[in-house]
Formats: C-alpha cells, structure tokens, sequence
C-alpha cells in the first residue's frame, strides 16, 4: 500500500503489478504470501484506482485472482516453457475475456513463446500481450538475462499486431542497468515497461537489486525518450530512403564476396580431399578469430558481433567443405 501510494503520487503507473505467486529456484526461498496479498491487492485497486495484475502458474491461481477482481494476469517465464502448465491456464479462461500477457520462456526458443500465445488466443482470448524478460544464458553476461533482442524482434515480425512490452527489470538485475534496458526495448517499438519498484529496494525479499524506489522509477521513466515508429516529413523519408538504398547496395556487395568466399572453400575441400587431410583445421581457424576481430576493432566493429559473424561463416564453409570431401 505505501508503494502504491507513492506511485500514485507520481502519475506514471497504468497496471499495478504484483506477485502473489513467486515460483523460485530453490526451495525455502520466499515464494510469495499466497491468496491474503490478493486482498491487499484489491485494496490498492480500491484506494487509487490502478488496474491491477498478477502472475498466475495454475488454474487455482486463476480463478482465486478472477475471484478478487484482478484485471490482467501474466503468465511467466518459468510457466511458458511448460505447455502442460499454460494448457492448464488457457482452459481455466475458457468464457472469459481477461487481458493476458504471456512472458518468454526462460529458454530461448521461439516457437515455445509463440505455442504459448497461441493456446491462450485458442481460449478465446484476445485481448494477448507478450513480455520480453531475457534468457538464460550459460556464460559471462552484465545481465541477469540475456535479451537477446533477436528474438523479440522476430516475435514481432511474426505477429505484428501482438502488443510486445519490455522487462527491463529481470533482464537487468540490477538498477544501474534499467535506463540502457528500458531505452532500447523503446526503440525497438515495445509498446511500455515493466519495472519492480518498492519503497524499500534494498529490504526487498526477493530481487532487491534490481528494483528502485517510486521516486527512483519516476526519474527514470522521465529520462525515456519516446519516438516516433514513421515521420510525416518528406525530406526525411527521402533522405532515410537514399540511406536505405546505399545500405541494400553494399549488402548486395556483402553477399557477392560471401558467395566468393564460399567458392573458395570449395577448392579448399576438394584439395583436402586430395590430400587427405582433416576439415578442422583449429590453428587456422584461431587465426581467423584473431585477425578478423583485430580488423573488426579497427573498424569500430563491436567483438560480439564479428564473433557471431565468424562463427556463422565458418560452419557454413565447413558444411561446404564436407559435401565437397563427401561426395
């Protein structure tokens, strides 16, 4: 309540969000108050008018949060990656026509989140919003999740008109994270946020380091800068449109010199083969990483990405050696 107080101070909140529910890692972690957060829930929804919305995992919790006058319910990470749980959710909604959104399983596959919005639309719902809150990635990351921003991206080029909001929160994890997140889920056309704030952070029982205060949470939000998707301004869409055109001209260029590169990996095999010697070869391809990086630098190029660029290059030469030294 004395949250909600203080956000309702501020003006910037739409949907109340809290969790009733909190599936965790390991057991005797803090899992949540259960059904009595339900009436504080009601009671914030009473006392400021906030539409209100909680995380549901089962049919139980969504008949208790429809029982109470939840307004909107989300489906989480952890329940996504489950068709059997979201099953059990989609047919405990059958006649209703409640709001859900449907965050990405924690894993990062696609067809499992659009599976997931799909036995929800199968319900009969269609008021279907989707979450972006990262993956889990096994490896050295600033994030507690990973965006991996190209899966949204292909989530929205798949379902154009699905509204897709942003988690800065769990992708982050941390506070000093949350304005770079946020900004970027912005400019790539999410339609808003969702971001845990608590009057207390640091007291939080669960995710205290990536939640701010009502204060810290309006700061933030008012350091976003919100764009525009198209312009009315025809000499910025010319100009826009030459850029484009030179960019469709040097990719063209790109894929020539790719297919180049590939027709030489081809002789490359069959002289392999002729000698009998191994595909692999890691000294060579260690070589590769590192100059090619270095040019990368030099050209401002970030390591990331030549890295993934390398790497894609590199398996496609591979299968086109081995059909060459297989045939």
């Amino acid at each position: 309540l004395s949250t909600a107080a203080q956000l309702h101070q501020k003006g910037h909140v739409h949907l109340f969000r809290t969790g009733i529910w909190k599936p965790r890692t390991r057991p005797n972690s803090f899992e949540g108050v259960g059904e009595i957060g339900l009436h504080w829930l009601a009671e914030v929804k009473k006392q400021f008018g906030f539409k209100t919305t909680v995380e549901v995992a089962n049919a139980n919790h969504v008949e208790l949060a429809l029982k109470y006058g939840v307004d909107v319910l989300w489906i989480g990470a952890r329940t996504t990656v489950n068709p059997f749980s979201v099953q059990e959710i989609a047919d405990a909604l059958q006649g209703t026509d409640t709001p859900v959104f449907i965050k990405n399983p924690i894993n990062p596959d696609l067809q499992l989140w659009i599976g997931g919005i799909e036995r929800i639309y199968s319900a009969g719902i269609r008021k279907i919003g989707a979450i972006h809150r990262g993956f889990s990635y096994h490896g050295e990351s600033i994030y507690r999740n990973k965006p991996m921003w190209e899966i949204p991206i292909a989530l929205m080029a798949q379902m154009p008109n699905l509204p897709l909001f942003g988690d800065p929160s769990h992708i982050s994890g941390k506070r000093e994270l949350l304005s770079s997140v946020g900004q970027k889920a912005l400019d790539l056309g999410m339609k808003g946020l969702m971001i845990e704030s608590h009057i207390n952070p640091d007291e939080a029982w669960s995710d205290a380091k990536q939640q701010v205060t009502p204060e810290a949470l309006s700061q933030l939000l008012n350091g976003f800068q919100l764009r525009d998707t198209q312009s009315a301004n025809k000499d910025f869409t010319d100009r826009l449109n030459d850029l484009r055109q030179k960019i469709d001209q040097v990719d063209e260029e790109i894929i020539k010199l790719i297919g180049e590169r590939m027709k030489i990996s081809e002789e490359v095999g069959r002289y392999k083969k002729e000698n009998k010697i191994t595909i692999l070869q890691l000294e060579r391809y260690k070589e590769i990483i590192r100059t090619r990086t270095e040019w990368a630098r030099k050209m401002g190029l970030t390591e990331e990405f030549i890295e993934i660029y390398l790497e894609q290059l590199h398996k496609e030469s591979i299968r086109t050696q081995t059909r060459v030294m297989n045939q």
